[in-house]
């Protein structure tokens, strides 16, 4: 197992081991908020990010005419690999499930639905408290299973993913 200042990067399915320090004598100069010129060892490459995603620290990035898709994972993330856990975006959610029994009151999405993270699915009404259930990944919805004005249950299916 790695020391715990050591972080796993992953560029297209290679796994390569960095220590803090290492990560510490990079030069990193931004060129622009998407742009940036990369220093080590006296070898300089230049490098534009065309995606990232901080949440599952995945990042998509061009140098030389090439692409790579990069991972990065810090000691917690590691060990949670070596006990068998995936990460949270690894493991697709395939249905939202009520969080507890209330009534739904509003219904913000249909079947077939592409719906982004963050956005709301749904209003249950719980203890006289309005909560809204909101998606946790960029999903596409299969099935409302529930309609506005119903009783629900905790752990009763409210959505379908596809």
């Amino acid at each position: 197992m790695p020391a715990n200042d050591t972080f796993k990067i992953m560029v297209n399915g290679f796994e390569f081991y960095f220590s803090q320090t290492d990560l510490e004598t990079l030069d990193l100069v931004a060129l622009s908020p998407s742009e940036f010129n990369v220093i080590k060892d006296h070898q300089s490459a230049n490098a534009r990010l065309l995606s990232a995603n901080g949440h599952t620290k995945t990042f998509t990035i061009e140098t030389g005419g090439e692409t790579f898709e990069v991972v990065i994972k810090d000691a917690l993330d590691q060990k949670l690999e070596q006990m068998g856990f995936g990460t949270a975006s690894s493991k697709q959610v395939k249905e939202i499930k009520a969080p507890m029994p209330g009534l739904v009151l509003e219904i913000a999405v249909t079947d077939g639905q592409p719906v982004k993270e963050g956005d709301r699915i749904l209003i249950l009404e719980a203890m006289k408290m309005e909560n809204s259930i909101l998606i946790h990944a960029d999903a596409t919805i299969k099935k409302v299973t529930v309609v506005a004005g119903q009783a629900v249950e905790k752990g009763q299916v409210l959505v379908t993913l596809e």
